[in-house]
């Protein structure tokens, strides 16, 4: 499984990073699917990636909710990734279930908008999907 944020690209140097990694399907973990940079929006984002043959998905439920973003920004990143933590756990719990249980099925690439993982909540993700799915191999396109 592939993870990535798109600050760092335009619409086209994703798809072609995506392409490239021979990711089949990306799933956006953004709680909203909305972007300030053109191309990024839920929309026009899953037109450009049908486009090259990559299907989208949103799943809001692995999205990071803003009352635990809020933390991250005001430099409480611990109790920000605890709170992610507790939100996989318990509202997110289903979503993860059923993504832990396609990541066979199609070579997948999960993606946020922070371009290195460290600062973003998909690191805890990918981390939870591994606990999930032990052989799972993570890999952070840049």
């Amino acid at each position: 499984m592939f993870t990535t944020g798109y600050e760092q690209h335009t619409p086209e140097t994703l798809v072609a990073a995506l392409r490239s990694a021979g990711v089949r399907r990306l799933v956006d973990v953004r709680e909203l699917p909305l972007s300030r940079r053109p191309g990024f929006s839920k929309t026009a984002l899953a037109a450009a990636l049908g486009a090259a043959g990559i299907d989208y998905v949103h799943a809001r439920t692995l999205g990071n909710p803003k009352r635990y973003r809020d933390l991250y920004r005001s430099g409480r990143a611990r109790e920000g990734e605890a709170g992610y933590r507790a939100h996989l756990r318990d509202d997110g719990r289903e979503a993860l279930i059923d993504l832990a249980g396609t990541l066979e099925s199609a070579q997948t690439c999960i993606l946020c908008l922070e371009e290195d993982p460290v600062r973003c909540h998909r690191t805890i993700l990918a981390a939870v999907l591994r606990d999930l799915v032990p052989a799972l191999r993570i890999v952070h396109l840049r």
